[in-house]
């Protein structure tokens, strides 16, 4: 990784609450005018489907968007205003064929999206987002000025070949965009930390707040170093979270012999498993090929 100036990398995460008496333009404004407020920052996060809310599946469809639709325009314009490299949600992205998608957007300090995440593992069991949207089937490392950069979106995170996949590829700080449940947000605590670790790479984890139809969220948004340590936690309540990452650490926590370092040590047969999914669906590719702007 490389400071964009001296010292370290400083990221914020935000945890917005959703003010459902606002309509959705209000509520990408406000969030836009948080997103202003950290000026000198290298990051800024924003937690998964935070303008209607991840639970709220009746609206999946009424607002989804393409990739140039209102709502990427104004998080990038926010992105441009404050000079910052912004992670800006997970938002329900409609393809051109219609097809409906959880997509976690990537916008650089020129308002660029440079790159986009289509959320691979969808949740069932009263969640019903596999039953409104399609899974994406790839994952991508980007390279920008500050190191490469991996995207997962919550449930991902609980497949742990999606971020070895991403940390084989070369990524040195992944983001991870969520909405976790308070209910299972022991789940959250253990697995954000052990990602980190396993993978030697820094984490950032934004995690919603709140309550979302009668279901509440866990916060505890997270900074996680590559050698699993939290540098920097929240809890249940809106604020913006403040991270130092340090450039060199993804470089010394891998100058050791460890997982990366060492593929024979995995077994069976010393090979990384293919990225089969658990629902029997084709295999998670890596994607290579920049998105372009």
């Amino acid at each position: 990784m490389k400071s964009p100036g001296a010292g370290t990398v400083d990221a914020v995460l935000l945890q917005p609450a959703i003010e459902y008496r606002q309509d959705l333009t209000s509520r990408v404004h406000t969030a836009c005018d948080m997103v202003s407020v950290p000026r000198g920052r290298a990051f800024v996060v924003l937690p998964e489907r935070w303008p209607t809310g991840y639970l709220a599946i009746d609206d999946y469809a009424r607002t989804a968007e393409d990739l140039d639709g209102p709502t990427v325009r104004a998080l990038g314009a926010a992105a441009r205003t404050t000079g910052v490299h912004l992670h800006a949600e997970s938002m329900v992205e409609r393809d051109p064929d219609g097809r409906l998608y959880n997509t976690s957007l990537l916008f650089a300090p020129d308002d660029r999206l440079v790159h986009t995440h289509r959320k691979l593992h969808l949740c069932g069991s009263g969640a019903k987002e596999a039953d409104l949207l399609e899974p994406g089937n790839s994952v991508r490392v980007q390279e920008t000025e500050i190191g490469r950069i991996g995207i997962v979106t919550c449930y991902d995170l609980s497949f742990p070949e999606i971020l070895r996949m991403l940390a084989e590829d070369g990524a040195e700080l992944v983001l991870v965009t969520a909405t976790w449940r308070a209910d299972r947000i022991a789940h959250w605590r253990l697995l954000v930390p052990a990602r980190a670790l396993e993978n030697q790479v820094h984490l950032l984890a934004c995690n919603a707040i709140g309550y979302q139809r009668q279901v509440e969220v866990g916060g505890e948004s997270m900074a996680v170093d590559p050698w699993g340590r939290v540098t920097a936690a929240s809890w249940r309540w809106p604020r913006a979270l403040t991270g130092a990452l340090d450039p060199g650490a993804v470089s010394r926590a891998r100058a050791d012999p460890g997982v990366l370092r060492s593929p024979s040590h995995r077994r069976p047969g010393g090979r990384r498993p293919p990225g089969r999914r658990p629902d029997g669906r084709e295999p998670v590719r890596r994607n290579h090929q920049r998105r372009r702007s």
